[in-house]
C-alpha cells in the first residue's frame, strides 16, 4: 500500500511542477488559479509522501522514497513539458528519461 501511495505522491509532485509552469506563463486571475493548484499538489504530495516513509508495518526506506518520488515527478515533468509546454522530445532526453525509468524500477526491485 505504501507503494500505491508512493506512486500518488509523485504523480501531485509532477502537477505541482506542471502548475509552476502554467502560472510563469499566464497572468491575472488564471495565473492565481495555477498559483493555488501548485500549493494544493505540493502539500498532498509532501503529505503522501511522508505517510509512505512513515506509515503501517512496512515502511520505505526514505532514501528509496526519495528517489522514486524525484523519479516520478522528474518522468512526468519531462512528458508534461513535451505535451503542455510543447519541449522538443529529442532522441537524447528520451533516452535519459529510459534510464530514470530504469533506475527508479530497479530501485523498487531491491527495496525490501
Amino acid at each position: 500500500m505504501n507503494w500505491i501511495i508512493l506512486i500518488i505522491a509523485g504523480l501531485f509532485e509532477t502537477g505541482f511542477a506542471t502548475c509552476l509552469g502554467k502560472a510563469q506563463e499566464s497572468s491575472g486571475k488564471e495565473s492565481m488559479f495555477w498559483w493555488g493548484g501548485f500549493v494544493v499538489a505540493l502539500f498532498i504530495s509532501m503529505f503522501l509522501m511522508y505517510k509512505s516513509i512513515s506509515y503501517g508495518n512496512n515502511p520505505i526506506p526514505i532514501g528509496t522514497a526519495y528517489a522514486v518520488w524525484t523519479g516520478i515527478g522528474a518522468v512526468g515533468g519531462v512528458l508534461a513539458g513535451i505535451f503542455i509546454f510543447n519541449e522538443p522530445a529529442a532522441f537524447w532526453r528520451m533516452f535519459f528519461v529510459c534510464t530514470l525509468i530504469a533506475s527508479v524500477v530497479g530501485l523498487k526491485m531491491v527495496s525490501n
